[in-house]
């Protein structure tokens, strides 16, 4: 495996200096004339973001830095046929130690947080029996890195002296909550004192002597009785900005690196849920983390909410990008539903003026004063000031059925009335054409909407044939956010082909910035070992991140953005449709920048001028290239990419030459002021 990596890097090398040493293309040369003289046409900066949706445990077991699996005892038959609220956990008794597990309901530490086990202690011996977790697959830590560990606990009964009602008194618990090898190591260690019978949280801070990708969290109990257990959690305290209840640093600065101008969240179908009882909740998802309500999640799996609204913002507020939520349109998806035969249902009209204010009060959540109702909750999590919300999806993929309109209207007129601020994001289907899209299209210009939601995952081949898609579009009418897109390949996998068909696509927005004002690949992320959809962005394991070459190429756009198209022409006889081309500005660095896709299977030799600009000497800029050893060529190790970008100088003048390397993106940057 190692070999043949090492062997695909090495030619990758050998490909890209064959472009620098300037290896003759086949074709002529295509002239490109960036004219200086003509006017600029303004287009989006904030085109390229992400689209986060708890897919293929994107969310647990992802970006969300816990580690702790089913950590408050959650888990249900109705995810996983093999699950319950002790899926995960494993009764440890060690040392003559001796006792029993169960399941309690009676009392729970929240309404919305129902069940919690009960540890029944009959002989603890010389170690305590104990509570065992392994996390999502083993627990990762680092020798030397804290990590905030912490448990709700109440005590039942001690030497079974005292009944269920009972007061314990002074006579504590000792409990113990310990980082263990996958050997049975001790890492290291807390001990605790649990009083009486009000549940309390207990943390501290736990710093491993050695590191282990496979360790396990123990909670012990050192004495004869019974305890009550919940909400047991291990975070890193080195998270993404240094949140609590925040990110896994490594992942969330992986997207960051992608500079992405604004985030969607959270889905997606994820909002649809099964049906019109499973509505994705955003109330569920915020307030302290013991009180939220965790969920099934629609793609078979649990969805703890740990990652709720507040979490959202602040991780768009730490990324400068504008925060984009999405809200069911009063209809589930049309490949759900509670009927017979299943498909759109909407919700009953006596239940959407509930519905409709649900969404009122998110909007307050996010804008409103401190003081009121909602903007309090944000408040009491420690966000006094408003996170500026201005964009709101409603609908996802939704057949434009009667039922469909019905509702979306409802919601559209109650927005434009009550909050005309807020951009509200349409829906035009699940495809790129047919009857949904053309039937959005026609909804969405009766409303006079201000921007839609395009979807379309297609085959590579697509991106090429369509590289001239949105030229044609009615400048006056709703702006287009093209939602989820990505290239597939019949087997779905990760290719430099589906990547460049992707950055083609990419420069066809921006050609047309002026109307596609956001665009974000889909899916975002993808756990090894767990994923319901394939291809995805980035791929992910307890401790590594793998970048597909799909991953540079949003990148490569983030990373050089503009705010102004500039005149570009292309000038041959027989220019095919393997050739993508765009010219920005960015006006804030006065950086001119060239993207170019070479999807032909030789290198193309370009002669570039810049008309209008006087350039005495030539300028130093930089070239950014994207390639690997084939089009099927993937990324399928983290330690050595097959497919990664390489960055050299490039002398810029009034007329220069450029030889694009077969199948691969070229980013070409200078400054235009320096001269």
């Amino acid at each position: 495996m190692k070999s043949r990596i090492r062997f695909s890097f090495f030619l990758n090398l050998l490909v890209a200096g064959m472009v620098s040493s300037g290896v003759c293309a086949s074709q002529p040369p295509v002239r490109i004339e960036i004219d200086a003289t003509a006017p600029t046409r303004a287009i989006s900066s904030d085109l390229v973001g992400a689209f986060f949706e708890d897919l293929n445990y994107a969310a647990d077991g992802g970006l969300y830095a816990e580690l702790i699996q089913n950590r408050s005892f959650e888990y249900s038959a109705t995810e996983r046929t093999e699950w319950g609220p002790l899926s995960f956990w494993e009764l440890v008794k060690s040392g003559g130690g001796e006792g029993h597990l169960r399941v309690g309901e009676v009392r729970p530490l929240h309404v919305n947080n129902p069940h919690y086990a009960i540890m029944v202690v009959t002989d603890p011996g010389e170690q305590g029996v104990g509570l065992a977790n392994s996390g999502f697959g083993g627990v990762a830590v680092q020798a030397g890195k804290a990590y905030r560990a912490s448990f709700w606990s109440y005590q039942l009964f001690q030497n079974r002296q005292w009944g269920p009602d009972s007061d314990p008194g002074d006579q504590a618990t000792l409990v113990s909550l310990e980082l263990r090898s996958h050997s049975g190591e001790v890492l290291a260690s807390q001990h605790f004192e649990v009083h009486g019978r009000k549940w309390t949280q207990y943390s501290t801070e736990l710093i491993p002597s050695a590191s282990d990708e496979q360790a396990q969290l123990v909670l012990s109990v050192h004495a004869a009785g019974g305890l009550a257990v919940d909400m047991v959690s291990l975070f890193p305290r080195d998270t993404f900005r240094g949140h609590e209840n925040g990110l896994r640093r490594d992942l969330a600065e992986h997207l960051a690196a992608m500079q992405p101008r604004f985030v969607r969240f959270p889905g997606g179908c994820l909002v649809h849920g099964q049906s019109i009882h499973t509505f994705y909740d955003w109330k569920k998802t915020v307030g302290p983390i013991e009180q939220r309500q965790s969920q099934r999640n629609l793609w078979g799996y649990h969805q703890t909410n740990g990652l709720g609204y507040h979490e959202y913002f602040q991780f768009c507020e730490d990324l400068d990008a504008i925060p984009l939520p999405v809200v069911a349109a009063g209809v589930c998806c049309q490949h759900g539903g509670d009927s017979p035969h299943r498909g759109q249902e909407g919700l009953p009209m006596e239940a959407m003026p509930a519905y409709i204010q649900d969404i009122l009060d998110l909007i307050e959540w996010a804008n409103g004063p401190a003081d009121s109702e909602w903007g309090a909750v944000r408040a009491a999590a420690g966000r006094t000031e408003p996170w500026g919300l201005k964009y709101l999806g409603v609908g996802n993929e939704d057949a434009i059925t009667p039922a469909f309109e019905e509702r979306f209207r409802m919601i559209h007129e109650v927005l434009k009335e009550r909050h005309p601020e807020i951009v509200v994001v349409g829906t035009v289907g699940p495809f790129a054409s047919g009857e949904d899209y053309d039937n959005g299209w026609r909804f969405a210009n009766e409303l006079d909407l201000a921007m839609v939601d395009e979807h379309y995952y297609v085959p590579p081949q697509w991106f090429w044939d369509n590289l001239h898609r949105y030229d044609a579009y009615d400048r006056s009418k709703a702006k287009v956010y093209v939602g989820e897109y990505a290239a597939h390949e019949p087997d779905r996998r990760n290719t430099l082909r589906s990547a460049l068909a992707e950055a083609a696509g990419l420069i066809g927005f921006e050609r047309n910035g002026d109307v596609v004002k956001f665009a974000s690949y889909a899916p975002l992320l993808a756990r090894r070992g767990h994923t319901q959809w394939t291809p995805d962005l980035v791929y992910f394991t307890q401790t590594d991140i793998v970048s597909t070459p799909n991953y540079f190429v949003q990148k490569l756009f983030g990373n050089h953005a503009g705010d102004q198209l500039l005149a570009c022409n292309l000038h041959h006889e027989k220019v095919d449709g393997r050739l993508a081309v765009s010219a920005v500005q960015d006006s804030r660095s006065g950086d001119w920048i060239l993207k170019i896709v070479n999807g032909d299977d030789q290198p193309r030799a370009l002669s570039i001028s810049l008309s209008g600009l006087e350039m005495r000497v030539p300028v130093t800029g930089h070239c950014v290239v994207l390639t690997g050893p084939s089009l099927d060529a993937v990324n399928d190790d983290a330690e050595v990419p097959v497919v990664f970008p390489r960055e050299s100088p490039i002398a810029i003048s009034q007329n220069f030459a450029y030889e694009a390397p077969a199948h691969a993106l070229s980013v070409i940057r200078w400054n235009a002021r320096s001269n």
